[in-house]
């Protein structure tokens, strides 16, 4: 996500990184594991610190609980991977007004209301 929210490429930062475009999507999609070293190369390539990759879990040590719920967290993470996602939001926030905005908000309120009417048809 943060790779994406920076307008990089896994191709720049496989290039960055010394790696194939190839493993930076293995990484991202889960199915090759990122060493403690690679992990702090991505984050200093992205400008992130190392615990924005650890945001929302719990604290091993047993001195804190993730930041917010588990099934909000994961649904806000798997809608900002999508490419609409971040689209999404990104434009969301640039709209000034709020009336404007929670109008929007209705609206896709009742998309999703009325794909769900559908569906049972």
């Amino acid at each position: 996500m943060r790779r994406r929210m920076q307008s990089v490429s896994q191709e720049r930062l496989a290039d960055s990184l010394g790696l194939t475009f190839q493993q930076v999507q293995k990484y991202e999609r889960g199915a090759n594991r990122v060493s403690a070293s690679k992990l702090y190369e991505i984050a200093t390539t992205l400008h992130a610190p190392i615990s924005y990759f650890f945001d929302g879990l719990d604290d091993p040590t047993g001195g804190g609980a993730p930041s917010a719920s588990g099934d909000d967290e994961q649904t806000v993470h798997a809608f900002l991977m999508t490419s609409e996602g971040l689209d999404l939001a990104r434009g969301f926030t640039r709209i000034p007004r709020g009336r404007v905005r929670r109008r929007l908000l209705e609206l896709i309120r009742a998309l999703a209301d009325d794909d769900d009417n559908t569906a049972d048809d």
